[in-house]
């Protein structure tokens, strides 16, 4: 045991930067994938949190107001119900001239049982308190926040007279609210319902259906619908479309550092047992001593693995304890992600399974080379006298002919004259390079959606809409103007084929000012019945572009031919777009006029020219119509992705330390090999300073080697896995975009940079040393 620990020590203090990095490497993995957990934790637990808290409804119900909604509690799937509740559409506006949203109302005597209105502020509605002349209102917290509403403001209804004061706030496992898309949710007392004088296309019911078996959701709604009827039902949501809604990006986010964490932690158990198996080479002589003195195989192959778990071992520790104490202070979602997940009851076995896996796979990766080690025979086997590789090849001796520096021909031989071992290098130092162009490609597509939004389906920065204008004056503020273009549009939710849930059905433009749309298969929708449909909404009917499809609007049909398909960030791109020509004027499928129309659009999106600011537009529009009209800005997915951009610097910052302890490795066994030959070198002629270029540039081929094999894996993989995800999140293939070339050019001068600097100091070390030929021995 002493001559073991006194072996480890020395190795230790014989390869101290390599080993210092190994664990800074360990440590920013472990960090990695702790935060990933943690992220997907947040992502998905608080809707699963609240589901559970308030007992929710898998399946909710909107029908029009003469349905027998209740009747749904008598099928055998359903366990209980929430509601039916009365309901009246209408829109609601912060007092004094805030914000709008549109709100069902439901009417509700007591607090629901069933799929429970968690209160977050205030309190729930009271009888005796919210009658008379101040009623009140409990407000869904999605539609809160997009109100900038709390309990105490007043809120100004269309068709109710009164003004209603906000007495809460809420959370709910419901379809969140989101403008232009899925109304929010408020609850009132009967009396204040029954007191609207909406009209009976604003009236209706709702239901929240909570199944014995979530699984059944599918088959619960189509047994709805045939029990209601397709005419009656007029919005389904479900509770996948809720908790899809409720990851959201924090989801994405958690993917990347997932995908990064594992990524790393490959490349450094590569890293890890390269280095074990050039130290092993580099030490055949050392080996056979320890054999020699009476160290058994088996005692060889566990020092080398007691080592290097220690490292790996001392490196998690690390990562978990930085995680663990300093991972609730950072700011932003990252924080708020580490404290949701201390209080999450898997957090306390979770962490030490994710430690134990990073050193169970660190130490599995490592076995194989240790065991090289423990087949090192006691008397090593005396090495050929000649140069190291073979003889001179022919085009070694036509470069020398042509007078190439004789340092970049021996250099460019010695890094490559062992074809498996250098592949191997090749192989090892390659995977962080290909991972930082992968983080790369990331940061240039969030880049995209930033600086050319209208590329990646997001070509309005605005959208405007008002109660209070006439239609001439509406059109008349939104006139063609120098720094912007308005198109008019009108959203519905349609019933798919086969009544298994809802999707968006939109217009927008006209067919004389087509909208832009960021069509990449297919073509742009231009003729009558024609559209454009995202990613998720052809695979939720499993169409192709060129297909025929049927939908149905409050009883409606409509029938459009998918021409092409866009890239769709709203709705997990269950959206179906045309002109609003075709939405308002188009008719159903047995040629008879689909029904009177509203008498003009029911919002505009602004498309703004280059260099306008969206904030300055938005101001004069307001300004211009004295408050009238309700003007905001159309969410980005980067916004909400802003952490993506420090969370790539730190696993670059992770897979350079990888890298450089694998450039280590690579630089001793470039040491090794050419100190060997020293003594031929300078035989034939070379200087100290030459035989030491000679080593540099023997290390810069192979960098330069696996840099270019890198960025190349890695601009393939990065396009292909940043469209798998917008493929999977229903926006479509298409949006990812390639890191600029002279960004690639700058990452592999650096990487073949660091690597001459590296070697440089080993190298003149090595050249200084005495010359003495020696009987070395080779695995």
């Amino acid at each position: 045991m002493r001559a073991a620990a006194r072996w480890t020590q020395a190795h230790l203090r014989a390869h101290r930067p390599a080993a210092v990095l190994i664990v800074l490497a360990t440590t920013g993995i472990t960090i990695s994938l702790l935060l990933a957990t943690a992220l997907f934790a947040y992502a998905t637990d608080p809707w699963q949190r609240v589901f559970t808290q308030s007992s929710g409804a898998h399946v909710w119900i909107h029908t029009q107001g003469g349905t027998a909604a209740g009747s749904l509690a008598e099928l055998d799937e359903v366990r209980a119900t929430s509601g039916p509740f009365r309901t009246v559409r209408t829109t609601a506006s912060l007092q004094p001239g805030g914000a709008k949203a549109t709100v069902e109302l439901r009417g509700a005597a007591q607090h629901p049982a069933t799929a429970t209105p968690q209160i977050v502020a205030g309190r729930w509605l009271d009888a005796g308190a919210d009658t008379g002349a101040t009623k009140g209102i409990v407000l869904d917290s999605s539609v809160a926040r997009a109100m900038w509403a709390k309990p105490g403001d007043t809120l100004a209804l269309s068709g109710i007279a009164a003004h209603l004061r906000v007495v809460g706030v809420a959370d709910t496992a419901e379809v969140a609210f989101r403008a232009g898309e899925s109304p929010g949710v408020g609850w009132v007392l009967p009396e204040t319902l029954a007191a609207s004088d909406a009209g009976r296309d604003q009236r209706g019911r709702t239901i929240g259906l909570q199944l014995t078996d979530p699984a059944d959701t599918d088959y619960v709604v189509q047994r709805a619908v045939t029990r209601l009827g397709a005419d009656q039902i007029t919005d389904v949501s479900t509770w996948r479309q809720a908790k899809a809604e409720a990851e959201g990006d924090n989801q994405l986010l958690g993917r990347l550092l997932g995908l990064f964490g594992l990524g790393a932690l490959l490349a450094a158990a590569l890293a890890v047992g390269g280095a074990i198996s050039t130290r092993i080479r580099g030490h055949l002589r050392d080996i056979s001593v320890l054999k020699a003195i009476g160290f058994t195989p088996g005692q060889v192959v566990r020092m080398f693995l007691a080592l290097h778990l220690g490292l790996a071992l001392l490196g998690v520790a690390l990562g978990a304890l930085l995680t663990q104490g300093l991972g609730r202070l950072v700011p932003g979602r990252i924080g708020e992600a580490m404290a949701l997940w201390h209080r999450l009851p898997e957090h306390a076995w979770l962490p030490l399974v994710i430690s134990g896996g990073v050193v169970v796979f660190i130490g599995s990766a490592t076995c194989l080379a240790a065991w090289r080690a423990g087949r090192v025979p006691p008397v090593p086997v005396a090495r050929a006298a000649t140069v190291t590789g073979s003889r001179t090849s022919g085009l070694t001796r036509r470069a020398l002919g042509l007078r190439v520096p004789p340092a970049l021909v021996l250099g460019w031989r010695g890094a490559f004259h062992r074809p498996l071992r250098s592949s191997a290098a090749v192989a090892r130092l390659a995977v962080p390079l290909l991972l930082i162009t992968i983080a790369l490609g990331t940061w240039t597509t969030l880049d995209r959606f930033t600086s050319h939004p209208g590329n990646v389906g997001l070509p309005a920065a605005l959208t405007a809409r008002s109660d209070t204008l006439g239609d001439g004056e509406l059109r008349q503020l939104l006139a063609p103007r120098p720094r912007m273009t308005a198109y008019p549009g009108a959203e519905e939710q349609a019933l798919v084929p086969g009544q298994t849930g809802t999707i968006t059905l939109r217009g927008l433009g006209t067919d004389a000012q087509p909208y832009p749309y960021a069509v990449v298969e297919g073509r742009a929708a231009h003729g009558p019945d024609e559209a454009v449909a995202g990613q998720g909404l052809l695979e939720l009917l499993d169409a192709h572009v060129g297909d025929w499809v049927r939908m149905t609007v409050a009883g409606r049909p409509y029938v459009l031919h998918i021409v092409g398909r866009n890239i769709e960030t709203a709705d997990a791109g269950r959206v179906i777009s045309t002109s609003l020509d075709t939405l308002r004027d188009g008719d159903t499928a047995d040629g008879t006029p689909s029904g009177p129309h509203p008498p003009r659009p029911d919002f505009y999106n602004l498309v703004l020219k280059h260099g306008a600011d969206p904030g300055a537009v938005r101001d004069a529009l307001t300004e211009a119509s004295a408050g009238r009209l309700e003007v905001r800005e159309v969410p980005n997915p980067a916004d909400q992705l802003s952490a993506v951009r420090a969370v790539s610097i730190g696993l670059i910052a992770v897979l350079i330390l990888i890298g450089l302890a694998e450039l280590a490795t690579t630089v001793g066994a470039a040491v090794r090999e050419r100190s060997r030959d020293l003594l031929a070198l300078k035989a034939v002629g070379l200087t100290p300073r030459q035989i030491t270029a000679v080593i540099v540039s023997a290390t810069a081929f192979v960098t330069l080697a696996a840099a270019l094999a890198g960025t190349a894996l890695g601009l393939l993989a990065s396009e292909w896995l940043i469209n798998l995800q917008g493929r999977t999140s229903g926006w479509g293939t298409g949006i990812a975009q390639r890191p600029a070339t002279g960004i690639l050019l700058l990452v592999i001068a650096v990487a073949v940079t660091i690597a001459a600097i590296a070697s440089a100091l080993p190298a003149a070390r090595a050249v200084r040393r005495r010359l003495a030929d020696s009987a070395s021995a080779q695995l």
